[in-house]
């Protein structure tokens, strides 16, 4: 196996005008050869040449449905000494977002776990190679294929707590704003294309009419990160980004356009890759547990909310403190909004309080809507155990949804608080 692969190798060296990209093939070749032979037969390979040193690793290892076994990037076989690649800021972010990773120059093959080294070996000489035009017999075999069998061990460790989600989700996230969004649109202006600009453009006209292009990476990565994380919350059984789209409310016609052209479209192959990353770090999350975690804290049943704070103190603590994204304990919402509404009865003399039909609500930076999901609660109760239900879809349709209002300038929050009360107005059985 290992000579075959090397006497392959020597023969695009020897062309003379083989770029990095002429070995792959034979690198790919080699990974699917040691993986029949050791019966992991459900084993894929992306791979995935790119002009710069950003964006995903060169090849990704897979089963080709859900579980990604891990990335390996490939550099020049002219680069005889990876030291210098090892601590590169691209080898960092690699290392930082993706817990099993394999760097080599076709020769050296070096193996990071959760960033660090862990295994290395070489299995020939490059430079050797050159001068003697020759095929050298393979070094270190037996070395070699215990790395490969390494490699293909991982799988990911089950999440049991939001603050471990968190950080996985967060440097995900960040990979995908820099790495993945951020490069894209740059070639889709230079290519004439609008596969991500498209949503741009369909943000800025209908959101917010003063967005950048790197505030829209931002708020694209979050809301791919966070509706994925939602849809989770949704998902009893297997989940994948195929998937996500079948979980997203068809009220939410912004976030199932985003999900309708990453589940069931034909995304950019990066996007692709980086989003199946986070469905699967999301399919071994233990959302039952995060949730029951939340309840345990006083923190309410709904993670979906309430696990934003956590993402975002994790993926950028700034944007938290620039927005005062804090978490509010729930009996404050609760008390605050039970004093409004009878408030309402003994100081304005409305009788309904928050059910009132001359009574118009504004939440002016609404966050995830935890305040105005709590007064839409308390006004369908106030209405229905006066008037009865019978009344109360019409009530919700003529009184709540044309007389209660909130606004938010970040669009994670944003998409989150549709969210919310998608699932409220389920509860409350209005369809």
């Amino acid at each position: 196996m290992l000579n075959e692969y090397l006497n392959a190798i020597q023969e695009t060296l020897e062309r003379g005008d083989a770029r990095e990209e002429s070995y792959y093939g034979h690198l790919k070749d080699l990974i699917l050869a040691f993986a029949r032979e050791n019966n992991l037969r459900q084993t894929d390979i992306t791979v995935l040449p790119k002009q710069t040193e950003a964006g995903n690793p060169d090849f990704r290892v897979w089963d080709g449905k859900n579980h990604i076994t891990g990335y390996i990037e490939a550099k020049d076989p002219s680069i005889t000494h990876l030291n210098s690649i090892e601590e590169s800021e691209q080898l960092k972010r690699y290392r930082n977002t993706f817990p099993n990773v394999i760097l080599t120059n076709f020769y050296e093959f070096r193996l990071y776990r959760d960033g660090e080294l862990i295994k290395h070996v070489s299995i020939g000489r490059p430079s050797l190679a050159k001068k003697l035009k020759t095929a050298l017999p393979p070094e270190n075999e037996k070395e070699f294929f215990d790395l490969l069998d390494t490699f293909f061990s991982f799988s990911l460790p089950r999440v049991h707590s939001a603050k471990t989600l968190a950080s996985e989700l967060a440097k995900r996230t960040r990979f995908l704003r820099d790495e993945v969004i951020s490069i894209e649109m740059a070639e889709e202006e230079k290519k004439g294309q609008k596969a991500i600009l498209g949503f741009y453009e369909a943000f800025k006209t209908y959101l917010i009419a003063t967005l950048t292009k790197q505030t829209f990476a931002d708020l694209y990565a979050q809301t791919i990160t966070y509706g994925l994380f939602a849809a989770r919350t949704r998902s009893n059984g297997e989940f994948n980004r195929e998937l996500a789209f079948k979980f997203i409310p068809n009220t939410i016609g912004i976030l199932r356009d985003v999900f309708r052209f990453i589940s069931l479209e034909d995304p950019p192959k990066p996007l692709q890759i980086i989003v199946d990353d986070i469905a699967e770090i999301l399919q071994v999350t233990d959302v039952n547990r995060i949730l029951q975690d939340y309840y345990l804290e006083g923190k309410g049943r709904d993670p979906i909310i309430h696990f934003y704070e956590t993402f975002l103190s994790a993926y950028d603590p700034s944007i938290r403190e620039k927005r005062g994204v804090y978490y509010t304990p729930e009996p404050v919402v609760k008390y605050i909004v039970h004093a409004i509404n009878s408030l309402l009865k003994s100081h304005f003399d409305i009788a309904d309080g928050l059910a009132g039909n001359h009574v118009t609500l504004l939440d002016p930076a609404a966050g995830t809507l935890t305040f105005p999901a709590e007064a839409v609660k308390t006004a369908v109760d106030e209405f229905t155990q006066k008037y009865g239900s019978a009344g109360k879809t019409n009530f919700i349709k003529t009184q709540i949804l044309e007389n209660f209002y909130a606004f938010e300038l970040m669009m994670a929050p944003y998409a989150i608080g549709h969210l919310k009360m998608s699932f409220l107005l389920e509860e409350l059985g209005y369809d």
